[in-house]
């Protein structure tokens, strides 16, 4: 079930003014993404105050995934979620509203292949892998099996939703998974015999987009102005405030303070376009299509709405 926190103002500030909304009641938005510090400046805007003094009243619903949540903008369930490049083309599939608005988030080195009693990639051959269907789970093993040549029938996948991977490693009901932080670190720090095999810096830049239904944000442009300007200030906060923007995210998702401020040196904060986030989606199209998974041929651009950001901050945006 997703989990719904009530918003904390706080006396933050960052580069961007921020405007004053007194005299008008604040526009209540609903947005969704998983429990990961990979995704800061959705809680970051909301415990930092950058939502309240915005003019808006937002309500984050946490999920098993940040890809998980994105399917919740199909037919507007949600406004606005924060997940995965594959996950964002899968919906935008069903629901052609399902917009990238920017990217928020590049993994530097985030995602691991990690084992239990096996000491390589090569001794991974025969073995169970755990994979988070449809994420970025999916897009980094696709790119490893790609990168370094392997051969898929060597592995036996198992769909396992990135919260259970290490209680499924602890069991014995997979040999290995392929996942972002923190479960690769809280395997190591809970399993023996326990290994990173390889991380996704050595593969993959895996980046996370912040996603709007378009319907809802075009005929709602005022909120959708002031969603997009609290990202870009929550995005600078944690960039520019990093002990600040770790207690807040810590807090928020009630995880160790210093497990937080350790994995959120390991990405980069962006909310900008540029050919990087074009080829991106890109690659989760082609990844799609080589599973038989593209109901439909579509490209990037369909994918991608650059005019939400451009109302902001058009220097931003860079495709």
């Amino acid at each position: 079930m997703m989990r719904r926190r009530h918003l904390l103002a706080a006396g933050a500030a960052a580069a961007l003014p921020l405007p004053a909304f007194a005299q008008n009641a604040p526009i209540r938005m609903t947005i969704a993404t998983g429990v990961d510090p990979s995704f800061a400046p959705f809680y970051v805007a909301r415990e930092g105050g950058f939502f309240q003094r915005n003019g808006l009243d937002v309500t984050v619903n946490t999920g098993p995934s940040g890809s998980a949540m994105i399917a919740f903008l199909v037919g507007n369930q949600v406004n606005s979620a924060y997940g995965a490049e594959q996950a964002g083309v899968s919906a935008h599939l069903v629901d052609p509203n399902v917009v990238a608005v920017c990217e928020g988030t590049a993994l530097l080195r985030w995602i691991s292949v990690l084992g239990r009693n096996v000491a390589s990639m090569e001794d991974l051959k025969g073995k169970r892998v755990g994979v988070a269907r449809g994420t970025g789970s999916e897009t980094f093993w696709l790119s490893v099996v790609s990168r370094l040549n392997l051969n898929p029938a060597d592995y036996t996948i198992v769909n396992v939703e990135a919260p259970e991977m290490v209680a499924a490693l602890e069991r014995g009901n997979i040999d290995a998974f392929a996942v972002w932080e923190p479960w690769p670190t809280r395997a190591l720090r809970a399993i023996s015999n326990t290994r990173i095999l390889l991380s996704n810096e050595q593969i993959q830049v895996v980046r996370n987009f912040v996603y709007m239904n378009k319907g809802w944000a075009e005929q709602n442009a005022e909120a959708t102005q002031r969603f997009m300007r609290s990202m870009v200030q929550a995005q600078e906060f944690c960039t520019n405030n990093q002990a600040e923007a770790a207690q807040q995210v810590s807090r928020f998702l009630r995880l160790d303070r210093a497990l937080v401020a350790e994995l959120m040196t390991k990405v980069e904060y962006k909310m900008n376009l540029t050919p990087d986030s074009v080829a991106n989606i890109q690659l989760a199209i082609d990844q799609l299509r080589g599973m038989n998974r593209l109901a439909r041929e579509v490209t990037p651009a369909q994918v991608i709405w650059p005019g939400a950001l451009a109302a902001v901050a058009p220097d931003r945006v860079r495709i």
